[in-house]
């Protein structure tokens, strides 16, 4: 039951490519798109990574320890991304497929903040399942925002269909991927410290992204209005699928 209710969370990530596809999706799509994204990546950061790191770090130093090694960890997390940076090829912002390029920076770090999503689903359904399920349900709705924001990154006018796809799938697969891991060594996880100090690498990571990468690309926007409307709808979407 845990490893099949992951699988199906995993999946409403690609739901949000779907969704996508079903969208006309033209140059102005995917410039709200990507303002959407800004604004989903920016609330995951400061309403659920940070207070979720911080709480997992205490559970071996005090409050100001504990703070210490989220900044020291995400500024790791942040270095290691820009020199993944350097092995990814579209990364000049004036190239067309520089979008391509932040997809994909965007999809390392996802997938590894989704096989640590996975881990924490399985093992909360199989303590309680009310719980658990009331977990995964808002996992799955904040999937699907973040589906649709990788896939415009990709998506450009029909030409990138395959490779939008496979990411999708990627990433929807990785939350199973964790909870199977879970399953296959069941008593010798990764302890409470040990996965904070992995969710802080990814924190790092997507600052790296919402700062250096989407954030050009939203202040470059010509069309203001759609691009604040965009971030607006991205954070609404992620505080809604945390509070339902």
């Amino acid at each position: 039951m845990a490893l099949l209710i992951t699988l199906i969370v995993g999946l409403f990530t690609f739901v949000g490519c779907l969704i996508i596809f079903f969208i006309k999706n033209n140059k102005k799509i995917v410039d709200f798109s990507v303002s959407v994204g800004f604004g989903v990546l920016l609330t995951l950061i400061l309403l659920e990574l940070i207070p979720e790191t911080l709480e997992l770090i205490q559970t071996k130093f005090m409050l100001v320890g504990s703070i210490v090694t989220v900044l020291v960890v995400s500024a790791l997390g942040i270095i290691a991304l820009k020199i993944l940076d350097k092995f990814i090829p579209d990364h000049d912002s004036s190239n067309k497929d520089n979008l391509v390029h932040i997809g994909i920076m965007t999809s390392v770090a996802l997938i590894i903040h989704n096989l640590l999503e996975g881990m924490a689903i399985y093992t909360s359904v199989n303590s309680s399942l009310k719980f658990g399920g009331m977990l995964s349900l808002g996992v799955a709705l904040h999937n699907i925002p973040l589906g649709m924001s990788i896939t415009s990154m990709f998506y450009k006018n029909g030409k990138d269909n395959k490779k939008a796809i496979i990411v999708s799938l990627l990433l929807s697969l990785s939350t199973f991927v964790g909870g199977l891991i879970t399953f296959m060594f069941a008593g010798s996880t990764l302890d409470d410290f040990s996965r904070g100090i992995l969710l802080t690498l990814t924190l790092g990571m997507l600052i790296y992204i919402v700062i250096f990468e989407l954030l050009p690309h939203v202040l470059e926007n010509k069309n203001k209005n759609s691009t604040i409307f965009g971030i607006i709808i991205g954070v609404t979407l992620l505080i809604l699928s945390t509070l339902i």
